[in-house]
């Protein structure tokens, strides 16, 4: 191996190292991407209206800033008033845990439920995690600022990009080689449309999720309703595991009321991921990138584990863009075009002869 290539082998581990180091920072520039890409559709159908591009710029964060706090605003009010059921549920709940306890007693033979754990040991637990939260608040004020921080970066990026996108888009490009680099404009064009596809048709599913699984949670009478419906809304953005992890909070509501009330809460998030799974995704979703659900489920949790909640949110745009890029430069600019070479298919066809 001749001095170069060791070289360049170094420098390739000391720069995926540092990519490593900044995985975080690399997240969240990837996340204002997205937010950019999905704000500068908006802002190029202004500029159709004969708009210059720094009103429309300021329009398009204008209306985003207003829903959202026209929704902080709508939801907020219930979602205290819920928070307050909640702490009024916490007593019954309470109570509800420790009659089940005594009837576990009365049916389950001493010796077994001496060796399971009672309701004492219960409280002591509750007690430990109680003390740790003490203990850990500054731990806890300080990712509370972090995330704060995080997102006053991420807003700040964000706008960045959006002011400016084609001088960035030229950056990108420019390390690319010469003759390649009208492809690769052409690739992040398609990357775009990707994105822009996933973004429209991820909105309209939270929004049905969200807006299904409230009604139902309302129909069944289920505590909390407006706090559940959220939670399935927001959690719709990672597909199959906030699905799943949707279902939870619900679910032990309703089992305080009665066990076929959380199986009907169970039905009902069951019958609702089916409808959007099978009816609205490919509807509203049908020229986004296919991924295939097995692949897409074990690569997201690889994103989970390696890059905690951020790669779960982020990890299904990543494979949309990097699907893109692959099927474009490993499949059709290198695979397609790979030639036999003469000699090796001139002994084929003489082998295949004999």
């Amino acid at each position: 191996m001749t001095l170069g290539r060791w070289v360049g082998l170094i420098s390739l581990l000391i720069s995926l190292y540092v990519l490593w180091q900044v995985r975080s920072i690399v997240l969240l520039f990837f996340m204002a991407v997205i937010f950019a890409t999905g704000l500068n559709r908006v802002v190029r159908q202004f500029q159709k209206s004969q708009l210059k591009r720094g009103v429309a710029i300021a329009l398009t964060v204008a209306i985003a800033l207003m829903i959202l706090g026209l929704v902080l605003i709508l939801v907020a009010t219930r979602i205290m008033e819920q928070v307050d059921q909640l702490i009024d549920l916490i007593p019954g709940a309470i109570a509800q845990v420790a009659n089940l306890n005594y009837w576990i007693q009365e049916q389950i033979p001493g010796r077994i439920i001496n060796n399971l754990p009672s309701l004492s040991d219960l409280s002591l637990q509750l007690q430990r995690v109680a003390n740790w939260a003490i203990i850990h608040f500054y731990q806890i004020f300080s990712n509370s600022l972090s995330l704060l921080l995080n997102s006053l970066f991420l807003t700040v990026l964000t706008l960045m990009l959006l002011a400016n996108p084609k001088q960035y888009r030229n950056l990108l490009i420019q390390g690319f080689p010469a003759f390649y680099r009208r492809r690769a404009d052409s690739i992040l064009s398609k990357c775009e449309i990707g994105l822009v596809n996933y973004l429209g048709g991820i909105a309209l599913s939270m929004a049905f999720i969200g807006i299904a699984s409230t009604i139902g949670l309302l129909v069944l009478q289920v505590p909390l309703p407006l706090v559940n419906g959220l939670i399935a809304g927001i959690s719709a953005f990672v597909p199959y595991l906030g699905a799943i992890a949707s279902v939870v909070p619900p679910a032990l509501l309703a089992l305080l009321d009665s066990p076929w009330k959380a199986i009907e809460v169970l039905l009902l998030y069951f019958l609702i991921q089916q409808i959007e799974g099978n009816l609205i995704t490919p509807i509203i979703m049908k020229h986004q990138v296919s991924l295939l659900p097995a692949t897409t489920l074990a690569l997201l949790t690889a994103f989970g584990t390696f890059f905690g909640i951020l790669g779960l949110f982020l990890g299904l745009p990543i494979l949309v863009v990097a699907q893109i890029w692959l099927k474009e430069v490993l499949v059709k600019d290198i695979l397609d075009q790979w030639t036999v070479p003469r000699k090796i298919a001139s002994s084929e066809s003489a082998q295949h002869e004999r």
